[in-house]
């Protein structure tokens, strides 16, 4: 193969989190309306370098993809070894408006999966004026716990391992070998302890599902697109919650599961693609 290199460009911010300093990580490419992506939990990023790397995707919107702090190359805040690290609802919307508040973006598309998909409720919720609209993959207003989270930070496995084999199951068949492989091995990498303090967001404290009902569309229009091969955010979990929302647009996919962007880019711009057109020309 003849060496090339993507048109993608990454730096470092500094700003205050929840009156917390932080060193925030995140990558970019294209140019136009802003649409700001947001990983699943306990991986990173890279999850996204398939759209950051497409050119009739970025032709018309600037990727911007950031590494939560904890994750990726975003470290934790200083004095991190002091606390146990737990996601909630607030300091996790308060970290998306005020990145997207010092990037000084103006009117951003935001899409998230899985808790990325959950937490764009509450922005559609609470900062409905701010946002040409939100995208939810595997997007849900509550699941119910399903396993054990505990093992996912104890010291009899293999932290990273056993965070892989919990998703496993969550990729669809069809996925290539390659890409899903890759989404494992962002897991792998995972820091001990935050995929489970993810899932705190994910299973407890993010718990919107009475809330949804007063999301207003004409101010923040809501998509959910969800994968058919998903056990945590099933097809059913996505149905319910565009049920609640009125105006919500729902689409499950075809041949995906629980990490469509990073499982089978190629499958997903199918249905990610007519969509930003459609917000595009709005």
């Amino acid at each position: 193969m003849k060496p090339w290199i993507e048109p993608v460009s990454g730096r470092y911010l500094h700003l205050d989190i929840g009156g917390r300093h932080q060193r925030l990580y995140y990558e970019e490419s294209g140019e136009g309306i802003p649409l700001v992506c947001l990983h699943t939990a306990g991986s990173d990023g890279r999850q996204y370098r398939g759209l950051l790397n497409d050119e009739e995707l970025t032709r018309h919107y600037r990727v911007i993809v950031f590494d939560m702090p904890w994750h990726g190359k975003s470290s934790p805040p200083e004095g991190w070894q002091n606390e146990e690290y737990k996601l909630t609802t607030p300091a996790y919307t308060d970290m998306i408006m005020t990145l997207c508040g010092a990037l000084e973006l103006d009117q951003p598309v935001v899409m998230g999966c899985s808790i990325g998909g959950r937490v764009v409720l509450n922005l559609a919720l609470e900062h409905a004026d701010e946002l040409r609209a939100v995208i939810g993959l595997q997007s849900s207003g509550h699941v119910d716990p399903y396993y054990d989270i505990n093992w996912l930070h104890h010291a009899d496995v293999h932290g990273g391992e056993v965070c892989a084999g919990y998703v496993y199951g969550l990729v669809a068949p069809q996925s290539p070998e390659s890409e899903r492989w890759e989404t494992l091995w962002h897991y792998m990498q995972g820091g001990p302890g935050v995929f489970k303090g993810d899932l705190h967001f994910y299973m407890i404290d993010g718990d919107i599902r009475d809330k949804i009902s007063k999301i207003d569309t004409d101010k923040c229009p809501v998509y959910l697109l969800t994968g058919e091969y998903d056990y945590s955010c099933s097809p059913d979990h996505t149905r319910s919650t565009a049920a609640r929302i009125k105006g919500a647009d729902m689409t499950i996919m075809e041949k995906l599961g629980h990490f469509p962007m990073s499982e089978n880019p190629a499958q997903f711009r199918r249905y990610l693609l007519p969509l930003l057109n459609r917000i595009r020309g709005m």
